[in-house]
């Protein structure tokens, strides 16, 4: 006999995208934004879920860090980025007393609150859902993915360098991993310091910067997806 799974506060989106890297300092949480601001761009309603526990960096990039997160009968309401009200965000950011605090706490403690994270945020009505995950492999990936498992997502975006050892001139990593792997190559975003800039300052790259050479590469990837999911 198995159990009936209950759609709860996810029951209202309509494709999940989770957001991997093997490893940190990758721009992994910088993908995430930047997809979330150009699918908010093609006219979705989007939301971020940031539960990268090592460093909740998104409340930064989207120039919400220190808002008070509030709880509904439906669980924890996520923090609205734009007056549109079209990217809400959820991350552990808002939960700690300081910005800048480390998450220190034992495997079970981390993968509860992640399993929490799914189920217990009040979305509402979303076209898209990017979950931001820890990076390098763990406990708390497999407890996202589980969680998330029986909400089938669209898929995972995997972030690398462009090759095995970080070297800032090289290219194709990625593009020899997807190969490898056999998935779809999504694109490579070129290094740019007006996204950098823009994300310390929590602005709108994808709109504020269209003549930069990373604003095709993201709005390619986006497309990608927008392409493989007809709402």
């Amino acid at each position: 006999m198995e159990a009936a799974v209950e759609p709860g506060n996810l029951a209202g989106v309509r494709h999940i995208i989770l957001v991997l890297s093997g490893k940190g300092g990758v721009g992994k949480s910088t993908i995430s934004t930047e997809l979330a601001l150009a699918l908010r761009h093609a006219g979705k309603k989007v939301g971020i879920l940031d539960v990268d526990l090592c460093g909740p960096s998104i409340p930064h990039m989207l120039k919400v860090q220190g808002q008070a997160v509030h709880q509904c009968d439906g669980g924890w309401v996520p923090v609205f980025v734009d007056q549109a009200q079209s990217i809400s965000l959820m991350s552990v950011g808002f939960l700690l007393e300081k910005p800048d605090e480390a998450v220190v706490w034992r495997g079970p403690k981390k993968n509860a609150l992640i399993k929490q994270f799914v189920s217990d945020v009040a979305w509402g009505q979303l076209d898209y859902l990017v979950v931001d995950t820890p990076p390098g492999t763990s406990d708390e990936h497999m407890a996202a993915v589980d969680a998330l498992r029986p909400f089938s997502p669209l898929g995972a975006l995997v972030v690398t360098t462009p090759q095995e050892c970080t070297n800032v001139f090289s290219r194709g990593g990625g593009e020899e991993l997807a190969r490898h792997a056999g998935v779809p190559f999504l694109g490579s975003v070129p290094l740019d310091p007006k996204l950098t800039r823009s994300l310390e300052e929590g602005r709108d790259f994808i709109q504020e910067f269209p003549s930069s050479p990373a604003f095709p590469a993201l709005s390619s990837i986006a497309e990608k997806i927008l392409n493989e999911t007809p709402i």
